[in-house]
C-alpha cells in the first residue's frame, strides 16, 4: 500500500521556521523524484520546490528561493522541506508529491498535507 505522510505543520509566527517531513512507503522511494507543493485557500495548489531527477539538483519558486530548502534521506524514505524566514503568505496545505523515474514513469502518489499557519 503506498502511502506519503507529512507532518510538522502547525503555527509559527512570521520570521519563523518549519521543517516539514514526508515519509514514503509501499513504493520504491529512491526511484521517485519528490516535490512540495501548497495550496492556500481560495487559490490553486502551487508548486514549492522539486526535484527533477531523485536527489538531483532542485527547483523552487521564485517566492521561496532562499528560504526554502527540500532534501531528502533514502535511509529513511523520507523528503524534508525545511523553511525559514516564513511570511503570512506561506500560509497554506502542504503536500508532499512522488514521481516516478525510469521503470516506475507515470506513477504519481500524493500526500494528504499538512497545514502551515503564519500569523502572529
Amino acid at each position: 500500500q503506498v502511502q506519503l505522510v507529512e507532518s510538522g505543520g502547525g503555527l509559527v509566527q512570521p520570521g519563523g521556521s518549519l521543517r516539514l517531513s514526508c515519509a514514503a512507503s509501499g513504493f520504491t522511494f529512491s526511484s521517485y523524484a519528490m516535490s512540495w507543493y501548497r495550496q492556500a485557500p481560495g487559490k490553486e495548489r502551487e508548486l514549492v520546490a522539486v526535484e527533477r531527477t531523485p536527489g538531483g539538483i532542485p527547483d523552487y519558486a521564485d517566492s521561496m528561493k532562499g528560504r526554502f530548502t527540500i532534501s531528502r534521506d533514502n535511509a529513511k524514505n523520507t523528503v524534508y522541506l525545511q523553511m525559514n524566514s516564513l511570511k503570512p503568505e506561506d500560509t497554506a496545505v502542504y503536500y508532499c508529491n512522488a514521481e516516478g523515474t525510469g521503470w516506475f514513469r507515470g506513477r504519481k502518489y500524493w500526500g494528504q498535507g499538512t497545514q502551515v499557519t503564519v500569523s502572529s
